[in-house]
């Protein structure tokens, strides 16, 4: 999926030359705006994905996807933002990543078909976002992955298969890991309707 990250919702604001990082700030203060990301949304909006999404698009550009704990977020299955955003290449061209401290890149590039448009900008599709997670195999991931799998038990699930029919490094583990998400899913329902 090749589109133009360009378009900006008219909710958020961003520090440029028509409000400064100042301004912005005061209108927080005020209660007139929150912070979203790297941008600002008015108090009373609705947080969205698109809106998460589009908070991130002056760091992604129409190069950049969001990756990882960053399309976690952006999904929804994060409360906020990660501390660092994951940053991959969407296009097949090498790209010159000035080091920033904010993100993390990884030059490998993402095919379109794991991609979608949210926002104006490109983010991982669940289930790639689930299976990225999960071969990552720490605390903060797993349990991203386990926020995100709630919301989206099918995503887990085409998760699942994407791996099973693929050459993945830490394929095992990350099977492991979504099914034991999965089961517990079903086991939360079972309890429940019981």
């Amino acid at each position: 999926m090749r589109q133009t990250a360009s378009v900006r919702s008219p909710f958020l604001y961003f520090a440029d030359e028509r409000l400064s990082r100042a301004e912005l700030t005061a209108a927080c203060l005020d209660g007139d705006l929150v912070a979203l990301g790297d941008a600002y949304i008015p108090a009373d909006a609705v947080e969205t994905a698109a809106l998460r999404a589009g908070s991130l698009a002056e760091t992604l550009g129409d190069t950049l996807a969001a990756t990882h704990l960053s399309a976690a977020w952006v999904h929804g299955g994060l409360p906020l933002p990660p501390s660092r955003h994951t940053l991959q290449r969407a296009v097949p061209r090498r790209l010159h990543v000035r080091p920033d401290r904010r993100v993390v890149y990884r030059d490998l590039q993402v095919p379109g078909e794991d991609l979608q448009l949210i926002g104006g900008v490109l983010v991982t599709t669940p289930e790639r976002t689930l299976a990225d997670l999960a071969r990552v195999g720490d605390d903060e991931h797993t349990e991203a992955a386990r926020l995100l799998a709630e919301i989206d038990t099918d995503a887990a699930y085409r998760a699942i298969a994407r791996l099973e029919a693929g050459a993945l490094p830490h394929k095992r583990a990350a099977l492991a890991c979504l099914r034991a998400i999965v089961a517990e899913g079903q086991d939360d329902v079972t309890r429940y309707t019981s």
